[in-house]
């Protein structure tokens, strides 16, 4: 494309090449990073002609995308519960479908308790990030087998200046030392290693170690089921996010477990998202 083509002339071929269902948006996204505005200047400068070295910048981003590269890769950030959240390759991209899991844990958590709660696989950090800030009186730990995840989800705390979360590697429960919380949450991997969906789309980016777990799905869920009496408080909760299908399982799994009021909610798209179950344990007032 020509330099003289205006910006106008530019995104409107750029969303034909890309012919996604949000590529117009997607478009004036890459060249809203490129240039570091706000769609409101792209549209008061829609006849400007842009500079070559910036088009050939965008036009390394397009390409990128056209590739089938995540937005959130390309634009190093997604947004989540509010809040902006640095993205990398080593990272999963956060969605909206695990807003659901922020949800369950904040209606759980009363504001004026100096709870103690847990992320398990916190990844970029966003669910340990959006519940530590509207619950600045609790306590989180967040942990990550990956030093790249946690990197992100320091800096993630550091930019969003939330000081309520620490980060801890550690492959799920293995290096807490037996601590104890009122809360555990986790969006842990929990799509079946051979399903095809893993060389679609967005996934065939996103780091395999935290989407696929063994053969149903499982793996990781039943390793976190199966070790979270032992951390979890007298009357604590375990929620977990899972695929649409797998909601009997996990239900299943915790009762076997000996969790008990074990709920299954809804996402935005009316499917089965988050399980979650509750220690039946009670903190005994006796003395020994």
């Amino acid at each position: 494309m020509p330099a003289s083509h205006s910006i106008k002339a530019i995104l409107a071929d750029a969303s034909v090449l890309l012919s996604t269902e949000e590529a117009k948006l997607e478009a004036q996204l890459l060249l809203q990073h490129v240039l570091n505005v706000n769609r409101a200047w792209l549209i008061a400068h829609a006849n400007d002609a842009l500079q070559l070295n910036i088009h050939a910048a965008f036009e390394t981003l397009l390409k990128r995308r056209l590739a089938g590269e995540p937005m959130a890769y390309i634009l190093g950030s997604r947004e989540f519960y509010g809040l902006n959240i640095l993205v990398t390759s080593d990272t999963l991209i956060p969605r909206p479908d695990t807003e659901t899991l922020v949800d369950a844990a904040l209606a759980r958590a009363s504001n004026n308790l100096n709870l103690s709660i847990l992320d398990l696989g916190t990844g970029t950090g966003a669910i340990a990030l959006a519940i530590a800030k509207n619950r600045p009186q609790a306590s989180i730990a967040a942990v990550d087998t990956s030093e790249g995840a946690l990197e992100v989800a320091k800096q993630n705390a550091h930019h969003l200046s939330i000081d309520n979360v620490e980060f801890l590697l550690s492959n799920w429960f293995e290096n807490l030392n037996n601590q104890r919380f009122d809360i555990i949450v986790s969006n842990p991997p929990y799509i079946e290693i051979d399903d095809t969906h893993l060389t679609q789309g967005d996934l065939r980016f996103e780091p395999m170690s935290a989407l696929a777990s063994g053969a149903d799905g499982l793996d990781d869920i039943r390793r976190i089921i199966s070790d979270c009496l032992i951390y979890l408080k007298p009357q604590g909760w375990l929620m977990l996010e899972h695929g649409y299908n797998q909601a009997e399982q996990v239900a299943d799994l915790m009762a076997d477990a000996g969790l008990t009021n074990i709920e299954t909610i809804k996402d935005l798209g009316n499917n089965d998202r988050v399980t979650l179950g509750k220690n039946p344990l009670i903190v005994s007032t006796h003395w020994d």
